[in-house]
């Protein structure tokens, strides 16, 4: 097993490794308090690992109670997050209580936001099951529902409490959603270290994955301790993600997170003319991602304006300088429909 340590607003650690889950319940007794736990899973997640999660943590002498919403990022909406936050009241939780999110991305967005939200703020604990959510985003705090305008529109930075990764659930994910994830993982590989993108570049979709996990945790802990909030540095860490989640948006969310990243990633890629545009390009193939769209400019153009990192007139892209070095442009909205042609 792995440990990562951040030191952010809040200090936690993230836990990496196989066979991880039977310990969920041992390991949250450490944090203390709480008596009654929320288990937020999704109807795929749920019936694979559910039981041994609430056996885990009824062993540890906790209360459980089990919120399942239907899978799929159309669920991570105000009307579930409301549903959420009632069933939380209901079910009679307190400020020591917690909630431990079971999933992917878009249980750990939904759960970590009802956990800012509500009784004005409780703890949460991020069980990551996809290799997605293990690297990126049950890391660090960033939480959100959609709105109808788009992605992520509101939320809440709220730092979990615990991250335990048991990488033996991603042994259960169907090969599409994995490679989702390494969307995510090469996005790292481009952004800071050569020697990670060298190493997925040799073994595909083979890699050691508790070393390559362990190691995308660490360069996300470092970014999320130098810029929590999203204000500077972290902002590298969207590198195709503006452009990618007008392509997610315009496709109204039927093309994965992980396949519109990448998408994005060989767009600004082309578009800016780094010189290790046939690297990137050859590395998402080789993983099975797709690296062109039939969206017009114009259709991306549309979706990307509604994105929640612009700022007045700018939009700040992340674009490739070379594999490990990658600077941030903010770039006047005008010229954004020019950049995305030229990229496509």
């Amino acid at each position: 097993m792995n440990t990562v340590t951040v030191s952010a607003s809040k200090t936690y650690d993230i836990l990496i490794g196989s066979g991880l889950l039977p310990a969920l319940g041992e390991q949250v007794k450490k944090l203390g308090k709480a008596q009654k736990i929320c288990v937020v899973s999704e109807s795929t997640v749920f019936p694979l690992y559910g039981k041994a999660v609430t056996e885990s943590l009824e062993s540890a002498g906790f209360s459980v109670v089990n919120f399942v919403f239907p899978a799929g990022e159309e669920s991570k909406n105000g009307s579930v997050f409301l549903e959420l936050l009632n069933f939380l009241a209901q079910s009679g939780l307190t400020r020591s209580d917690l909630i431990v999110a079971l999933g992917g991305g878009v249980t750990g967005d939904l759960a970590g936001f009802a956990a800012a939200c509500f009784l004005r703020g409780i703890r949460f604990v991020q069980v990551p099951t996809t290799l997605l959510a293990a690297v990126d985003s049950s890391v660090g705090g960033k939480t959100a529902i959609d709105l109808p305008a788009g992605k992520n529109l509101a939320g809440a930075f709220c730092q979990p409490s615990l991250v335990l990764c048991d990488t033996d659930t991603l042994n259960t994910l169907p090969a599409d959603i994995f490679r989702d994830g390494c969307a995510e993982v090469i996005k790292y590989g481009i952004l800071y270290d050569p020697v990670l993108f060298a190493h997925l570049e040799e073994k595909g979709l083979s890699f050691d994955r508790e070393a390559v996990i362990t190691r995308c945790v660490e360069l996300k802990r470092d970014v999320v301790v130098e810029d929590e909030f999203d204000t500077g540095a972290r902002m590298k860490l969207n590198l195709g993600h503006t452009i990618g989640h007008g392509v997610e948006a315009k496709s109204n969310f039927t093309l994965s997170h992980g396949k519109s990243v990448a998408i994005g990633m060989a767009i600004v890629s082309r578009a800016c003319g780094c010189p290790d545009t046939p690297r990137i390009l050859a590395i998402l193939q080789q993983f099975g991602l797709p690296t062109t769209t039939d969206d017009t400019a114009d259709e991306i153009l549309s979706y990307a304006l509604s994105d929640k990192k612009r700022s007045g007139d700018l939009v700040k892209l992340i674009l490739p300088n070379a594999i490990g070095d990658c600077a941030i442009m903010p770039t006047p909205v005008g010229k954004l429909k020019s950049f995305i042609q030229a990229g496509l």
